[in-house]
């Protein structure tokens, strides 16, 4: 059998005939600091980013389609969790705060459903669940 994860990191068996076997089993991944001082620019690669922010400048759209393009532009960085764990460990309190608030870090449960992400990962999960019903 292969294995496989699903949007939710949930374990997706597949039998060799296609048949595919779900698991809830949800293993939340973890990122402990190494310790390591890290410099910012290691947490993130953005070079697909600013290929795509060069492309809208150079291009005939309106400005407001350049704001618009460039902002979603954004979900071409990728982002190192295990880098940014350790960025973590050793900033500021304020900069400690400010991760937590974008999620880039998650320390307290209770606090990610303070700030709504725990929320955010049930509807998300439920609307799955109701896909896999339907099929």
């Amino acid at each position: 059998m292969a294995k496989q994860l699903n949007l939710f990191g949930e374990e997706i068996q597949q039998q060799e005939q296609g048949e595919k076997k779900y698991s809830l089993k949800v293993n939340t991944p973890i990122y402990e600091p190494s310790g390591r001082q890290v410099n910012l620019l290691e947490c993130y690669d953005h070079q697909k980013y600013l290929r795509m922010c060069h492309r809208i400048d150079n291009s005939n759209v309106s400005e407001e389609e350049k704001k618009f393009l460039k902002l979603a532009a954004t979900r071409h960085i990728v982002f190192n969790y295990e880098r940014i764990a350790d960025y973590y460990a050793n900033a500021s309190k304020e900069m400690q705060e400010l991760m937590e608030q974008s999620a880039l870090v998650i320390i307290d449960f209770n606090r990610a459903i303070e700030l709504g992400f725990v929320q955010l990962n049930e509807k998300m999960r439920a609307l799955y669940e109701q896909e896999l019903d339907k099929s």
